[in-house]
């Protein structure tokens, strides 16, 4: 027994010893792929693609703006909202992927996992906007949020029975803690991968997997809560229990819809070669794929819950957008969120493509934007109890708040992306991913 104890290995079994840690590194600076120029993106490059980004961001806010004196502040806010949501779903869907990379040690992911790993750490972008964005409906006792209205809750018998979660002190608390979770966990995440990439310590992955481990049921009630709190509380009637899933099903397709978007614009630049293939690029796909199919599963699904159960205050929901005039926008979700990139997704040949890919990740992205411009927009109506159809003016304003948004993110992404080498260049896992390949 004595002898058996002695030759049992350490603890971490599955951990290569110093020396072979060491023969490893040395493998990977020798590797051709990895050379400085292959792996990094300079400034100059990312700028291309930034600087009409962040131009066209803030003529488009400017835009928005001006439906605040020619229409009024809600059509600007909820056009502005549309784009936060968006960009919140590309960044929170990031850090749930980054942390699911970790905790499940995904070899094959490891060239990707950068780019999630950035597109995490920008979570403080929406997440200080809905900070302001509350503290704005509470001072001014309501702008989209109507029961934080004095006039609406007076005599609201809904709203008193509900008054201990839906009022304005513990709103706040609520989205100030959202955003310190988020911050708190991107951040960590990728100072510790880059500080990786300096030293080739592996005991920082190890806490890195430890602390994925716990944050992916902080991101599930976070991310479930927010969304209650700024989408489904728009009409404090409402309520679905599958609210939180449908809100996370766009996180997860957004943010892998937006890193095959990234690597393709990488790629193009002649940076990453070797290093991701279109092996990548088709488990990629196969990701944005599975959560077109989740999506759509989750929304039939609540759909046909609230339908066949016929119960007023979540019927009238889905009644209201068709009176409203949004029914048309109900279709093109119907098709153009699941019907149309469903049939051409499922192909292996588009899925392995990188330009192919990445169309469809812009595709899906305005989908997603869609998609919460059908849960936004009828409450300004619904709200005001107005049957008056979307009009062309308040339209257009949404549509610019909403693009304001979305690029002027997209120019912080070109920045970040600029600011470390395009890959954990010192994990432990790198060489799987450098050799990755799939046979299905």
């Amino acid at each position: 027994m004595s002898q058996i104890a002695a030759n049992r290995p350490a603890p971490d079994a599955t951990a290569l010893s110093d020396a072979d840690w060491a023969t490893r590194l040395e493998s990977f600076a020798k590797d051709a792929r990895m050379h400085e120029d292959n792996i990094n993106l300079p400034a100059s490059a990312a700028a291309k693609i930034g600087r009409p980004m962040l131009v066209v961001g803030l003529l488009m806010l400017v835009v928005a703006a001006i439906g605040i004196f020619s229409i009024n502040l809600r059509h600007t806010l909820a056009g502005i909202e549309i784009g936060i949501f968006t960009i919140l779903c590309i960044s929170l869907g990031s850090l749930f992927w980054t942390m699911v990379f970790h905790a499940l040690n995904a070899g094959w992911a490891i060239t990707l996992r950068r780019q999630f790993e950035n597109l995490a750490a920008l979570v403080w972008i929406p997440a200080l906007c809905l900070v302001v964005i509350a503290v704005m409906e509470v001072m001014m006792g309501g702008i989209l949020l109507t029961w934080l209205d004095p006039a609406v809750r007076e005599g609201n018998y809904l709203l008193k029975v509900k008054a201990p979660y839906l009022n304005g002190p513990f709103f706040l608390v609520r989205v100030v803690i959202y955003a310190i979770c988020w911050i708190g966990l991107s951040q960590m995440l990728l100072r510790w991968s880059r500080k990786t990439d300096q030293t080739g310590d592996r005991a920082l992955g190890r806490r890195a997997r430890w602390w994925s481990s716990l944050g992916i049921p902080i991101f599930a009630f976070s991310a479930t809560f927010c969304a209650f709190d700024f989408l489904m509380s728009l009409d404090y009637r409402f309520f679905s229990t599958m609210w939180g899933v449908y809100f996370f099903a766009s996180c997860a397709l957004g943010s892998a819809s937006a890193v095959a978007i990234i690597m393709t614009l990488i790629k193009s630049s002649g940076r990453l070669q070797g290093v991701v293939t279109e092996e990548h690029f088709h488990d990629l796909g196969k990701l944005v794929f599975a959560f077109i199919v989740f999506w759509a599963y989750v929304t039939f699904s609540q759909y046909f819950l609230i339908w066949y159960a016929n119960i007023p205050e979540e019927t009238m929901w889905y009644t209201a957008r068709r009176a409203m005039g949004f029914e048309w926008l109900f279709k093109v979700m119907l098709i153009g969120h699941f019907a149309l990139p469903f049939l051409i997704l499922i192909w292996r040949p588009i899925k392995r493509s990188p330009k192919l890919l990445s169309i469809m990740g812009v595709y899906l992205i305005i989908m997603i934007a869609l998609d919460m411009a059908w849960i936004i927009l009828p409450m300004l109506n619904i709200n005001n109890a107005s049957t008056a159809a979307p009009s062309v003016p308040g339209m257009l304003i949404h549509a610019a708040g909403a693009l304001g948004v979305v690029m002027i993110f997209g120019w912080f992404v070109c920045n970040k992306i600029t600011k470390s080498p395009l890959i954990p260049t010192k994990d432990p896992m790198l060489h799987e991913a450098l050799s990755h390949k799939n046979y299905v």
